[in-house]
Formats: structure tokens, C-alpha cells, sequence
């Protein structure tokens, strides 16, 4: 079964493992930010980290995981990180059931601490920066079940540790999550809640797959992975059950109606969002691995962003596919964040990229939306900021909405909103009036082919530089 060690092996030419210890408390996410201002985007693996009173971590952090589109796609099995969009949203329709493993064959629970014996403060969790209040789990994947079918769902949602067994439990208000702890608490029960930390990046994208309510990951993720999951019964709870090839299990009951306040923390906007109330968590039970591996996404960085995004697009991809038959590619670019998508179209029917903008305006998150021609590189901003300007008039291509749903993270809403704005533009070129001549447009400019080879070949012979040698 494939698991974190098992990428971390195959990712082993495009690792960076600092030579000197680094802290928990900001020093890992200023590496993380320092290469994201590069524009590099190795896996970070941190052998020796500091605790914030200094002494040595109990085990390694690795962070970066999917910070790279390229790396991240290949751990998928996809070649070109630009098909992951269609290869996505096919894998994960073909849904294969997990399997159930014992204790004794899952190496999550080569370690279980119960009670007193476990605590938060023995995991490496980073405080990631300047205004977060204290240490966040970040990579935790919070699963929780429906009191009421008994299908579970899964989530990547922030903890702020308080405690050796106390934390905040934020889900996001939309979240299915949410609905899955306000049925527990409508019956005046505390809700189970599992935190699986570390695993394969295949799954780990699995897990985050939209699906409607209820319905459980746990297939979809087999679906992308292309063999069942392996999942044992959690320690504290039985018939929730996480997977066995995780690195970390943290278990817990988020007691009725018991609010803790949560942040601000620094938001995968780039934004420090407020201090809002969440749920409180009480811990039960830790169980690992004998040589666990703690994983921390960092928030507002590639690492965070581009998992969420890629699968976005599959998503995405799936909904306006069969409404636009003449759809290509789509990138969810991350500096839009999660808010922009682009979408590249081969020859479009009359009205059809706009029948696209208008489906893609429907999914939750997105807030501006962008329609080209395939001879733009959607995954080239400085490409679809020349179409904007070249193709697009904007009392006629655009395409604007009121009283969406949309993400509240959003720091440019008016506080108390509940709805969004949205756009949609539609930067394709007209059709041509005649079949078979040109599209009403000038030629682009261009040099032959023998001039771009001779070009490319004069910058092959480079020095350290970057400088041709003549």
C-alpha cells in the first residue's frame, strides 16, 4: 500500500533537508516562504527540529509535500501535470471500497497512548506565524461520521493545540463536517472526531474529492489510488475507522455545544483571518507509528494551496465537461489562490464557453472565472492577462452574478455578507463568419522555427549565470 515513505523515496533528487536544526516556531515556514518567493519548490524534510523551549523534536516534520503541480501529479501517476484536471476527475468517479485491516497490520497503531499518557505537546505541531496565537495542526485530516446513515466524511480543517489533550476543532461552517457536529449536538451528544496526520499524497488528494452529503472519501480515494485503501478501527471508537497507513492518529470527542475561541491565523489568502469560535476538542487517544513522520501543510504557500487546487479542477472538469464538450484543460492558479479558475477551449460552439462560465460560477469557491481559445496557456498568467487585454470587451464578454454562495475566507467581502459576486469572461475569439476561413483577429507575432532554434541553442551554451559563452 503506498504511504508517505513510500513518496518521500520516489521524491528523494528533489528533497531538501536542512543541514541545521530548525524551529517549530516560524523558522520552518520562513524556509517554506523564502523558496516560495524563488519560485522553488522541493519537499522540505527536517530531520532536527527545535521545540519552542528549545529542546529536540521527538521526530522529523516534513512539509512541501505537494508544493510543485509537477511532483504532485507524477505521485498521481500523471505524466502531465496539465491532464491531471480530466485524469482526476475520472479516477475518482470509478470508486473502489476500502478494505478493513486489524490492529496487528496497521502501522498507525504501533503505538497507542490512551489517557494521560497522551499529548499533543509530543507532536512537532508548528506555530507557522508572526499573529497565530499558538501551534496549529494543519495537515490533520478530520473525519466524523453522520449520526444518522453512518457514512463518514473527511476534511482538512486547523487545530490549535492548547493543551496536551485539549484543542480547537475549526470546520468550516459549509463543511460537511459542520452538519455531521450540530446532528451530534441536536441529540445532546458530544461528536467522535479522528485526526489522521501523514500518508501518500494519492490519498491524501483523495480525501479532499467534493462529493454530495453523505457520502464517504474513503472509495473515491481508492479511485484515484487504483486499489482499495486500508482503514483499521480507530482505538477510541471502533466504527470510525481511519487509515491504517497513516503516520499519526489523533482521536476525540468535540463535547456539545462547548465553543473555544480560535485564531486569527494566517489563511491560505495570505491574509490573517479573525478570531472566530469553534468547537472544542478533548483528546482521547494518540496512536503512530514507532517512527513517525509529523506533516504540516503551510498555510497561504504552495503546499497548501496546490493539492486543493489541482483537485478543484477535477472537480470543475467534471461539472462543465458535459455542458462544453469542447473543453480542454483547466488551471486553478495559485495566485488566484482558490478563487480563479481558467478554462482552455478547442474551436467552442456558439454560446458554449458561456454555458462553461455560467456552471463553473456554481462551484463554491470560485469567484472569477476565465474563458480562452487552446492557444493560450492556461497555465501561463502572463498568457491569460494578454488574452484579457487583447480579446475581451468587457460590457460584452462579461458575465456577472449576484447572490452566490462563495467562500467566506474571502477578506474583500463587507462583514456580515452571506453571499459573493461573482464574474465570468469570456475571452475566445469570435467564430469565423465563414467556415474554414480565419477568426476575425490578427495573426500573432512570430519568428520561424530555424530562428527559435538557433536562439534556444545559443542559450543551451550557458555559463553559471545564466549568460550565453561568445
Amino acid at each position: 500500500m503506498p504511504d508517505l515513505r513510500q513518496f518521500l523515496t520516489e521524491a528523494k533528487g528533489q528533497t531538501l533537508r536542512p543541514e541545521r536544526p530548525l524551529s517549530v516556531v516560524q523558522e520552518i515556514t520562513a524556509l517554506q516562504q523564502e523558496l516560495d518567493a524563488r519560485g522553488a519548490y522541493p519537499v522540505i524534510y527536517v530531520e532536527q527540529a527545535k521545540l519552542p523551549d528549545g529542546g529536540a523534536a521527538s521526530m522529523p516534520i516534513v512539509c512541501n509535500l505537494t508544493a510543485s503541480r509537477e511532483l504532485t501529479a507524477r505521485a498521481l501517476g500523471v505524466a502531465d501535470h496539465r491532464d491531471f484536471a480530466a485524469a482526476y476527475a475520472t479516477r475518482t468517479a470509478k470508486a473502489i471500497p476500502p478494505v478493513v485491516v486489524t490492529r496487528h497490520d496497521a502501522p498507525v497503531q504501533e503505538i497507542v497512548e490512551q489517557g494521560d499518557r497522551a499529548s499533543l505537546f509530543a507532536l512537532p505541531v508548528l506555530t507557522q506565524h508572526v499573529m497565530d496565537p499558538g501551534p496549529y495542526l494543519t495537515a490533520a485530516h478530520a473525519t466524523t461520521y453522520d449520526p444518522d446513515t453512518g457514512i463518514d466524511n473527511t476534511a482538512i480543517q486547523r487545530c490549535w493545540v492548547k493543551g496536551p489533550r485539549r484543542m480547537s476543532y475549526y470546520p468550516y461552517p459549509a463543511s460537511h463536517n459542520t452538519r455531521n457536529v450540530r446532528k451530534f449536538w441536536a441529540r445532546g451528544e458530544p461528536c467522535p472526531v479522528v485526526f489522521w496526520i501523514g500518508h501518500h499524497p494519492t490519498v491524501l488528494m483523495g480525501s479532499q474529492a467534493k462529493l454530495k452529503y453523505p457520502e464517504s472519501h474513503w472509495a473515491a480515494a481508492g479511485g484515484l489510488l487504483g486499489e482499495p485503501i486500508r482503514l483499521v478501527p480507530s482505538v477510541t471508537f471502533g466504527e470510525l475507522l481511519v487509515p491504517a497507513d497513516a503516520e499519526i492518529v489523533i482521536e476525540g470527542y468535540a463535547p456539545a455545544n462547548r465553543w473555544e475561541p480560535d485564531g486569527p491565523f494566517g489563511e491560505y489568502t495570505g491574509y490573517m483571518g479573525p478570531q472566530v469560535a469553534a468547537p472544542m476538542c478533548e483528546i482521547t487517544c494518540i496512536t503512530r507509528r514507532r517512527n513517525a513522520i509529523y506533516h504540516d501543510y503551510g498555510s497561504g504557500h504552495a503546499d497548501m494551496l496546490v493539492p486543493d487546487n489541482m483537485v478543484m479542477e477535477g472537480k470543475v472538469y467534471g461539472m462543465v465537461r458535459p455542458v462544453a464538450p469542447s473543453l480542454q484543460r483547466i488551471h486553478v492558479p495559485v495566485s488566484g489562490r482558490r478563487f480563479h479558475g481558467y478554462m482552455q477551449f478547442k474551436n467552442p460552439a456558439i454560446g458554449e464557453a458561456r454555458d462553461a462560465l455560467t456552471t463553473a460560477l456554481g462551484y463554491r469557491r470560485l469567484k472569477a472565472v476565465f474563458a480562452v481559445d487552446d492557444d493560450i496557456d492556461v497555465f501561463s498568467d502572463a498568457e491569460m492577462m494578454w488574452a484579457l487585454a487583447t480579446r475581451v470587451q468587457w460590457d460584452r464578454d462579461a458575465i456577472v452574478v449576484s447572490g452566490l454562495s462563495g467562500s467566506l475566507m474571502d477578506p474583500s467581502l463587507p462583514r456580515g455578507a452571506r453571499t459573493v459576486q461573482k464574474i465570468g469572461i469570456d475571452a475566445t475569439l469570435a467564430p469565423a463568419e465563414v467556415p474554414g476561413a480565419p477568426r476575425p483577429v490578427p495573426p500573432r507575432n512570430r519568428v520561424s522555427d530555424a530562428a527559435l532554434a538557433t536562439a534556444r541553442e545559443l542559450l543551451a551554451q550557458s555559463d553559471g549565470a545564466g549568460w550565453p559563452n561568445l
